[in-house]
């Protein structure tokens, strides 16, 4: 017996090696470079940018602000805090205990003692360097802790290890904003983010995506009997603003074929503004056939993001883009953060959800579809002041990249379907 399991047992030990090799070394290498990217990054601070100031459009029966730089987006938050009279729902991903994330905390805690009702989503595994004293909060706010790992004893189901990545506040049903930024104090002055003020009809949609993940988690909290949060329905729908929300609890995904149909739309342009960029092929072939047909398609990233193996990833596509017509602009000296885009000047997107599969097949995430020309115009200023800050990477600079590059793309290319 011994003697006939003896080559299956060399089998699967050289099977067990190759796996081994496949899995831990890509591994080994992302947790190499993330430590020497950190350290090399200590002390240094990003230059300035160029950012334009915050423009309104009136869209579909309310204005529509675009933010480009973080001051002035928390100023108008936490001057809409102070303002509100009944009601205020604040989701973040990231809350800093720095000084603008004790700033948001004691806004929210005014306004709880003046009888305003006040609830707080923030996700747990994105805080976790942030302190446990400023985490605790005072018994007039409602706050939601969405765990770090929330399988509980389903630990098979895939459906429940989406993160919050969702970014929301609303104020009272009459205000709300959403995009990119997070709250802390790096993000008010050294990140290039987008974000949107909205009011009018479209308020309710995200007033109903805060209440429908408040209910749907709250027993993670909470007692069993605590009260969901209710809304009344709403009375006007507007077609030119659609809330898009990614829920991987019930396996909706909506903002992937938001962009995928977008993109196979699309007859003039297509200019992408992305903080990561690791696509699917299919997404991949999307873009490939709108260069192909002769649209213009641009994608501007970061230069250099705040996660360098998400960076490494990414350049596995360059060669498939640039060799379609696709051209990418590489944002100088600052994290672009913005996750937005703008089609032949009327469809616009602007939210949480980046292009790699956490965002659009895994996390909780919520981007706003805005067809209107006036805003597809503000989106495509954006994009030029942004491209006027970038540099561009063609084909020849890209093939002629070093031997070791190549090669750390390729080892590091078994990450792209976990990022």
């Amino acid at each position: 017996m011994r003697l006939r399991g003896a080559p299956t047992d060399r089998l699967l030990r050289v099977l067990r090696r190759v796996l081994l090799g496949v899995v831990g070394v890509p591994f080994a290498l992302a947790i190499s470079m993330t430590l020497v990217d950190s350290y090399r990054r200590r002390g240094k601070k990003p230059r300035p940018f160029p950012t334009t100031p915050p423009s309104t459009n009136e869209v579909g029966g309310g204005g529509m602000t675009v933010y480009t730089y973080g001051q002035d987006l928390y100023d108008d938050m936490l001057a809409a805090i102070a303002g509100a009279r009944k009601r205020i729902l604040l989701e973040t991903y990231i809350w800093k205990g720095d000084e603008v994330g004790e700033r948001f905390k004691a806004a929210l805690v005014d306004a709880a003692r003046r009888g305003v009702e006040v609830y707080c989503i923030y996700d747990a595994f994105a805080n976790l360097v942030v302190s446990p004293r400023f985490k605790h909060f005072p018994p007039e706010i409602k706050v939601l802790r969405y765990p770090v790992y929330s399988a509980g004893l389903r630990f098979w189901d895939l459906r429940r290890y989406g993160r919050d990545h969702r970014k929301i506040l609303v104020v009272d049903d009459e205000v709300a904003f959403v995009g990119g930024y997070n709250i802390g104090a790096a993000y008010a002055t050294e990140w290039r983010d987008t974000h949107v003020r909205i009011t009018g009809p479209s308020v309710w949609d995200l007033t109903r995506t805060f209440a429908d993940f408040w209910n749907l988690n709250r027993r993670k909290r909470f007692r069993s009997s605590e009260r969901p949060l209710l809304l009344e329905a709403a009375s006007v729908w507007e077609p030119r603003i659609r809330i898009h929300r990614n829920i991987p609890r019930l396996w909706m995904f909506p903002i992937r074929s938001m962009y995928l149909e977008a993109i196979d739309r699309a007859t003039d342009h297509i200019w992408m503004t992305h903080a990561y960029f690791i696509p699917d092929q299919d997404f991949v072939d999307s873009l490939v056939r709108a260069a192909r047909r002769g649209v213009d398609v641009r994608v501007l990233l970061p230069h250099k993001s705040n996660h360098v193996v998400a960076d490494w990833i990414s350049r596995g596509y360059y060669s498939q883009l640039l060799d379609a017509g696709v051209r990418i602009m590489r944002f100088r000296e600052a994290m672009v953060h913005a996750k937005t885009s703008t089609i032949d000047g009327s469809w616009s997107t602007v939210g949480t959800a980046n292009v790699d599969r956490l965002s659009l097949q895994g996390n909780y995430e919520v981007n706003v579809e805005v067809i209107d020309e006036q805003f597809a115009a503000t989106m495509e200023a954006i994009f030029l002041t942004d491209q006027g800050h970038s540099l561009e990477l063609h084909s020849a600079e890209w093939e002629a990249r070093s031997a070791h590059r190549k090669f750390t793309e390729f080892v590091l290319a078994p990450l792209r379907p976990l990022l």
